[in-house]
């Protein structure tokens, strides 16, 4: 399968990205790509050079689009629809159910004793 994806191709601390168009089996790293379709420079205020026609034709006859560079085309309106949450999802933070849980039912069984106390009766002492 075909796929529309970036190619980092600047050098350490400096990041350029290369559009291609490669199978979805080469790694990103390889280098091996079909065709090139633009650059992105997120560096010089995200200057961004797509050739949007050649992308909307691969587009067409089935290449893939990861991402990333779903949500590029959309902030460039070479095509339309949704973001999508590129962003890892955050495990959520672990509870300790079992400590408040038990403080929980030790504050039940306190509101319990403390109701039992209420209903004892007094016991009446005779007026003289």
């Amino acid at each position: 399968m075909l796929m529309i994806r970036l190619q980092r191709v600047g050098r350490k601390n400096v990041p350029i990205f290369r559009v291609v168009l490669t199978d979805k089996r080469n790694s990103t790293k390889s280098g091996k790509y079909l065709e090139a379709l633009g650059a992105y420079d997120p560096r010089k205020n995200g200057i961004k050079q797509f050739s949007a026609d050649r992308i909307k034709h691969l587009m067409s006859m089935g290449a893939k689009v990861t991402d990333t560079m779903h949500n590029l085309l959309l902030s460039e309106k070479i095509i339309t629809g949704k973001k999508i949450n590129v962003l890892p999802r955050k495990s959520p933070p672990k509870n300790k159910e079992p400590a408040s849980g038990a403080s929980e039912a030790s504050k039940a069984s306190e509101e319990v004793k403390v109701e039992e106390k209420k209903e004892e009766p007094v016991p009446e002492t005779p007026k003289a």
